[in-house]
């Protein structure tokens, strides 16, 4: 397709500067105070409908103000003008019953824009001007109902607002539109309509356009309108290749700055953003001034945000002038280049990469392989429909499959409604959806209705080449990555030989033909039923398996699906055997390659717990073993009946609440299924009808609002909870017609935060007891906070005190973004700093000195928060308390800067040269009883309770000593005895009730060190391949002259080793985290936060506790190597064992990111649900992770302080950016 010379000399001008865009039309159009007279002219004097506000009439009407506006914005600095036709589709000019106009009016605001660019230009060749061709999202919504009691309902559909678009691009494009910008993107489904009309107009014409996409992100939650993250966003609307992504409109600068920020990281083209003039004031109005608007957009530019910038509402020509002054000379934002990867979407991104896990696709709502589903659909029961949908993403699926092919089914219509209604429940469609169906008319309807990036399923060959490729031009055109069959004219492939022909014709014609990006290609070898008996049947396992193989290694990018319950399709009616069956099968085949599997996410067995004479008879059928494998399993299946599936059954712990309570909570779950009933109950305890909508039913909505408004809701969530309230109200309506203090001062308030990336809790918790039984207002924030949220919220509640927690080294480096951040906004509140990982030294170093305004504070510990908040919220005490903390601070930098003047390391060749002799020749490895993974599921807590260091439990709670000794203490004793007892009442019931799930999985490879620290892992020898590196750092510090410079690498075995072979090492994953947060959270809905806390604490210490007692078992038993230990617990928490369990992010290995090829290598996230933050903090809290080391030599030690060298080598070895390692490594750096 023809690219345009304007586009070209956009391009140019983009890699050279920053482009202006102008500001608010509309500002503008108020300044003149026109009559409806004005509005009318002439030409529509007569016109029997109000005119006055229609804005783009007057492109029509006075078109000589129009082009004015346009000459002001571009004689003030602006370098691309949009069109004054942000409401003229037809939809929108229908409120004015102008739709007709529609054609002329964007032609004819196309032609002023036009004429004012080319009058500018003249006047300056060298600096062009350009026309961007405004469609505005219309007044219409295709993802959202206005009827809050009918759901699925929409005012317009897909194809009409494609149509509309249309019409409109084609004025725009006919006046003279260098770009057309698709702006304030409330709805993400609208817009694809328009990127759809788009595509469409162009290959019409034989000529493109550059496209701007500029959404809006509504409110604090960071999300549009319809419920899209930022991220999302990008993703749904990246298949239109636009020249820029951005956002507008909505919130001032300052709000929209962490999204253009996450913008700027995420999109591989330019990026635009064109805020208000600050926040609408009560009036309205927009208040903020030229000067205070360019400094914000002017911090952008100079943090490389952004490529073009400009004004929405409330913005001005002298706002414009400003903004170009600002920015003039700043470079421009560089372009990100995302790794590769399948970038699907819901409400939430969900990204496919190299590095992604298997992914389960939820089976269960596909009417031709769920009987209850197809009949829910068939009864048009779409309540109960939406549970099951609900209920697979509950279990795990990261996408849902739909299918609505069914003989005595509209299908058409019924995927139409049910996907309307998912909409509707953001804990479903926040995952991507699956459009599932053999009628390419029944997938092309979902396609119209999901804003998200979806997944088709599927395309084939089956029809030949031309009808294949027109239905991939669809897929591009809507936005959606595709499932491809091996299916060609001659049928489905049934053999390696045709699964690997057919797949690589269909990868060349997609990537050759049509440029379909190979990311977003999903191949489906087929998956056919095993066991059945024939034996031209018997390798249809292995011929999927070895096809994996293939398209992983030839066509590369592509993807490979299946529809796994196809496998064991001959043991249908014998549960247990067909998830047997799928486990191994995908055991097998995600080895191979395999991405993502359709399977019911609530139905898989795990691996290792298969009975042993069932898994070697499923896998003698699955690899093809032997002839007699059918008879074989058969035989064995004749002793398994029924099925292991998990029921879920529905949490209705909150019914056993106040029915105030109980209304509350549904309506911000937005439950409709008691409704009537608790209101008549509510109804029934009230004096008159009216008092339960006043009182319960409103004070439930506040709730909603208050969430809502602090970012904890959305809007989709808001409507369900509108829904809900509508539906009591409509109950007492009836009884309504029939029937025609003293506040407590708190003495201040205080933000608390685990920092963004970690997950720990308990000391904040704790902390923000303390403070709340002190009569202090605190406003918990949770865990895993942006720093935006953190301030924004801080802002919004005026509160007196921010208070950081942080447990993981990386929380470090973000607890010095917020204090940075607190400054640049100009904070004038004490920072509060704590966490097992800061110190008063980490503190004066790296964070106070980034936030000056006020004091930034170390509290150790919870018992000292009361004094330090008391005497920094006391006008009279803080300013000596502050310069003595100052002072304090400012003698311990100068203490550490002289102690890093003075301290001399190593040079890192020195170091490495300095490693640990072994005597290898004459050591033998012990070979582990098994290789690979062993999983272990809801673990005995009973036999870790002995296991637990209580030493630990008692510093949770500030008491200090040590275990048992603590207990006849004569300060703490007492206290330490009744907490203790309470503990031991909690533990019990903790285990005789399994309140807590254990979880763990443990695994062992062959490995050698190779090079100076890294060691290199097996498949099962050396000669099955490398399979994976770790890692590990050497200590610099000058060692005296018999003593070894020590990294972890040398405790395993060389490749060259003169004569042991072989060494291994292991790894671990264990957890008992899981329900944790739920109990704790029950406690703290009875006010019983102390209970709550000690649930956490003692999650934490099985945890270690487990950790101690699964490494006394590989000692003993997996690995072997000392079979006949015996030690008490006192010499197991005393270390005095043979080997090692170190764990990524301590002394031994600081390196926090090779934690995540410790869990890639145990499957840890799949297999034991726990799973890894941005910043590498473990996910339930209650969890612990390392590495096995069994050399006698092997010990624990600290890396310490290490070089920039040893860092950037580091960098180099792993693959990672030396920047984001050295941030990581922070805490070692000299």
């Amino acid at each position: 397709m023809k690219i345009t010379a304007s586009e070209n000399l956009i391009r140019q001008q983009l890699q050279q500067r920053i482009l202006i865009l102008d500001g608010a039309m509309g500002t503008m159009i108020q300044s003149h105070k026109l009559s409806d007279a004005d509005f009318r002219s002439e030409r529509f004097a007569d016109f029997p409908h109000e005119l006055a506000g229609n804005n783009d009439l007057l492109s029509l009407t006075q078109p000589k103000i129009i082009k004015q506006i346009h000459l002001d914005y571009l004689r003030a600095g602006a370098d691309i003008v949009e069109t004054n036709t942000f409401n003229s589709t037809r939809s929108s000019q229908a409120d004015y019953h102008l739709e007709d106009l529609s054609y002329e009016l964007n032609l004819e605001a196309a032609k002023l824009a036009r004429a004012a660019c080319d009058e500018v230009t003249t006047e300056n060749p060298e600096r062009p001007r350009f026309v961007a061709g405004v469609l505005g999202p219309t007044s219409k919504t295709t993802s959202i109902s206005p009827k809050v009691s009918d759901p699925g309902f929409r005012n317009i559909s897909f194809d009409t607002l494609v149509d509309d678009y249309s019409n409109s691009i084609a004025g725009l494009i006919e006046g003279g539109a260098d770009i057309i910008m698709i702006e304030t993107a409330f709805d993400t489904l609208n817009a694809k309509a328009a990127i759809f009309a788009l595509s469409a107009c162009f290959e019409a014409q034989g000529t493109s356009l550059p496209i701007m996409i500029s959404g809006t992100i509504t409110d604090a939650s960071g999300r549009t309108l319809s419920g899209q993250t930022v991220a999302a966003f990008c993703n749904s609307v990246a298949h239109a290749n636009p020249l820029s992504i951005g956002f507008n409109c909505a919130l001032g600068a300052e709000q929209l700055r962490p999204h253009i920020e996450e913008t700027s990281s995420l999109a591989n083209c330019f990026v635009s953003t064109h805020p208000n003039a600050g926040l609408p004031n009560e009036f309205g109005e927009y208040d903020q001034s030229p000067a205070a608007m360019s400094a914000i957009i002017t911090e952008f530019a100079s943090s490389g945000f952004v490529n073009i910038v400009g004004g929405c509402c409330g913005t001005t020509p002298q706002h414009i002038k400003a903004i170009a002054e600002g920015i003039e000379g700043i470079t421009p934002r560089q372009i990100a280049k995302p790794k590769p990867a399948c970038r699907l979407s819901g409400l939430e991104p969900f990204n496919i990469d190299g590095d992604s896990l298997f992914i389960n696709v939820g089976e269960r709502t596909n009417v031709t392989g769920s009987a209850k589903f197809a009949r829910l659909i068939i009864d048009e029961n779409y309540d109960e429909a939406l549970e099951v949908a609900l209920q697979q993403v509950e279990s795990g699926a990261q996408i849902i499959d739909i299918n609505m092919d069914e003989g005595m089914l509209d299908s058409e219509l019924a995927m139409e409604k049910f996907l309307k209604l998912v909409a509707s429940e953001p804990d479903i469609c926040r995952v991507p959806i699956m459009l599932d169906s053999s009628k390419w008319e029944i997938i092309e309807t979902g396609l119209k209705c999901v804003q998200g990036k979806s997944v088709v399923n599927s395309i084939s060959l089956k029809e030949g080449e031309e009808d294949f490729l027109a239905k991939a031009t669809l897929c591009l055109k809507y936005g959606a990555a595709v499932i491809v069959m091996a299916f060609d004219e001659n049928g489905q492939a049934d053999s390696l030989e045709k699964k690997n022909a057919i797949c690589k014709r269909s990868y060349d014609l997609l990537t050759q033909k049509l440029d379909f990006p190979p990311e977003d290609i999903i191949f489906d070898p087929n998956i056919f039923a095993v066991a059945t008996g024939i034996e031209e049947h018997n390798n249809y396992a292995v011929d999927f398996i070895e096809s994996c193989r293939y398209i992983k290694k030839n066509l590369p990018g592509a993807l490979i699906s299946g529809g796994v319950s196809n496998v064991s399709f001959s043991f249908r009616g014998n549960n247990i055997v067909r998830e047997a069956i799928h486990s191994v099968f995908l055991y097998h085949a995600i080895k191979a390659g395999l991405t993502m599997g359709i399977v019911n996410a609530g139905q898989l067995t795990v691996y290792d717990d298969i009975p042993p004479d069932l898994k070697t008879a499923v896998e003698d059928v699955i690899l093809n073993r032997t002839d007699e494998a059918t008879e074989n399993l058969m035989a064995v299946a004749a002793n398994y009946s029924g099925s292991t599936e998990k029921q879920s059954a529905e949490d209705l712990a909150w019914r056993e609440s106040s029915v105030e309570r109980r209304l509350a909570y549904a309506l911000v779950k937005g439950i409709t299924k008691f409704i009537e009933a608790d209101t008549e109950e509510a109804r029934q305890n009230a004096d008159e009808p009216i008092k339960v909508i006043e009182g319960p039913l409103m004070k439930g909505m506040d709730e909603v609002g208050d969430l809502f408004g602090s970012g904890k809701m959305f809007l989709p969530q808001v409507v369900k909870s509108a829904r809900v309230m509508k539906q009591a109200v409509a109950y007492l309506l009836p009884y309504i017609e029939a029937k025609k203090g003293g506040v407590v001062q708190s003495k201040g308030k205080i933000l608390m935060a685990t920092v963004k990336g970690d997950v720990h809790d308990i000391g904040k918790n704790i902390v923000g007891v303390v403070l709340g039984c002190n009569n202090y207002d605190v406003i918990d924030l949770g865990v895993m906070v942006p720093c935006e949220k953190i301030l924004q919220v801080a802002k919004d509640e005026n509160v007196d005190v921010i208070g950081l927690s942080g447990l993981i080294t990386p929380s470090l480096d973000e607890m010095v973004h917020v204090a940075a951040e607190m400054q640049r906004l100009n904070f004038n509140i004490p920072l509060l700093i704590g966490g097992a990982t800061t110190s008063k030294a980490h503190t004066a170093v790296k964070i106070e000195q980034h936030y000056k305004n006020d004091s930034t504070i170390y509290v150790p510990d919870a018992s000292r928060s009361v004094s330090v908040v008391s005497t920094l919220l006391n006008d009279d005490n803080k300013p000596d308390y502050a310069d003595k903390i100052r002072t304090e601070y400012e003698v311990i930098r100068e203490r550490t800067a002289n102690r890093s003047n003075k301290r001399k390391l190593l040079p890192y060749p020195d170091a490495n040269a300095n490693a640990l002799k072994l005597d290898w020749k004459n050591y033998a490895a012990t070979k582990p009883a098994f290789l690979g993974n062993k999983v272990f599921t809801d673990y005995p807590l009973s036999q870790l309770v002995d296991y637990i260091d209580w030493t630990p439990f008692f510093i949770t709670w500030s008491l200090a000593g040590k275990y048992p000794a603590i207990l006849e203490d004569e300060k703490v004793g007492k206290a330490a005895t009744d907490l203790f007892a309470d503990a031991q009442a909690l533990l019990e019931k903790i285990v005789d009730e399994k309140l807590l799930t254990a979880k763990a999985v443990i695994g062992f490879w062959p490995a050698n060190k190779t090079a100076d620290n890294d060691v290199q892992l097996y498949a099962r020898d050396e000669s099955g391949g490398v399979i994976e590196k770790l890692h590990f750092l050497r200590q610099q510090i000058p060692k005296e002259e018999e003593l070894a410079n020590l990294c972890l690498a040398d405790f395993i075995a060389p490749v060259d080793n003169g004569g042991c072979g072989t060494d291994y090492i292991g790894g671990f994953a264990v957890t008992t985290g899981i329900g944790a947060d739920e109990l704790a959270a029950e406690y703290a809905a009875e006010n019983d936060d102390y209970t709550a806390i000690m649930v956490k604490a003692l999650a934490d210490r099985l945890a270690e506790a487990f950790a101690e007692h699964m490494h006394e078992r590989v000692r003993k038993e997996f690995w072997a190597y000392e079979p006949a230990e015996t030690l008490s617990t006192v010499d197991l928490i005393s270390e005095k064992y043979r080997g090692i369990r170190p764990a990524p992010g301590y002394p031994a290995c600081p390196d926090h990111s090779e934690k995540q090829t410790l869990f890639s290598l145990l499957n840890a996230a799949e297999e034991i649900q726990v799973e890894l933050s941005e910043s590498f903090a473990m996910s339930p809290a209650a969890s612990v992770s390392g590495f096995y080391f069994s050399h006698p030599e092997s010990k624990y030690f600290s890396v310490g302080k290490i070089s920039q060298e040893q860092v950037d080598d580091l960098a180099k070895r792993n693959g990672k950016d030396i920047a984001e390692m050295t941030r990581l490594l922070t805490p070692n750096l000299d």
